[in-house]
């Protein structure tokens, strides 16, 4: 497991987000936590207690602009001395976010990609030219299952949730980013991985539930709290000869 390290968590007030930081902080490492949504970074506040909160540094700021990102690793740098590792945990999604493939929307779109793919491509630059001038760095990207295969459409059917094309286009995005990545920086002591998981609880109609657990192994629907020891063990030495890897954590969804 990973201890006394500096970690950047993007987009900590997501599921997936909340429950790394949790996690992390329980091992007894530092945060740097950069979250767009003011009421969301309230809420963890919260949720982590004061003596967790003295171990983090928290940032209102939208990610989506290269200054913000320079800004969160200045101040996290100037905080803690030292950044170790980073996961890019945003997910933010325009108005029309779900929409059929038929109803797409230019403007939204354009949105989503650069937010979903642009974003995490601008964030690994600023980061990595950080690791690169400490020699030494961890990044973990998250990706889906959505990103090694096409959806199984007949779990939508008659529902009125959608697995967008555009979510496709992008995980398959990040898992390509992640292997370009590692290569690009060979031998720099840094590595670069990324995460696919399963679909996770978010209150989804009763019958995409049944379904969707029919194509899985026991579960079905994880929660978050089952992918983040796998990002950990990413961020450990535990995992120091696994370099542009995507580990997939679906409970078999995939097969």
């Amino acid at each position: 497991m990973i201890k006394n390290s500096v970690i950047i968590v993007t987009g900590a007030g997501g599921r997936l987000g909340s429950a790394l930081a949790k996690k992390l902080l329980s091992l007894n490492n530092k945060l740097i936590i950069g979250e767009k949504n003011k009421n969301k970074l309230i809420k963890l506040k919260k949720e982590l207690g004061q003596n967790k909160i003295n171990k983090c540094l928290f940032l209102n700021i939208d990610l989506a602009k290269t200054s913000n990102i320079k800004k969160l690793i200045n101040v996290g740098v100037k905080k803690f001395k030292i950044i170790d590792g980073a996961v890019h945990c945003m997910y933010p999604v325009s108005g029309s976010w779900g929409a059929k493939f038929e109803n797409l929307n230019e403007k939204n779109l354009k949105n989503d990609l650069f937010n979903q793919l642009g974003v995490p491509i601008i964030f690994s630059q600023q980061i990595l030219k950080y690791f690169t001038r400490i020699r030494k760095g961890n990044l973990v990207h998250i990706s889906s299952i959505q990103g090694i295969s096409s959806p199984k459409f007949e779990h939508y059917k008659n529902l009125k949730i959608n697995s967008p094309i555009e979510y496709s286009a992008i995980k398959t995005g990040i898992i390509s980013i992640t292997k370009y990545l590692a290569k690009y920086y060979k031998n720099k002591n840094i590595r670069i991985n990324c995460v696919s998981p399963g679909g996770i609880k978010d209150k989804q109609p009763k019958k995409f539930v049944s379904r969707y657990k029919s194509s899985c192994n026991s579960k079905g629907l994880l929660d978050s709290e089952d992918i983040v020891d796998t990002i950990i063990f990413l961020l450990s030495d535990k995992s120091k000869y696994i370099n542009g890897q995507n580990i997939v954590v679906d409970d078999g969804w995939s097969l």
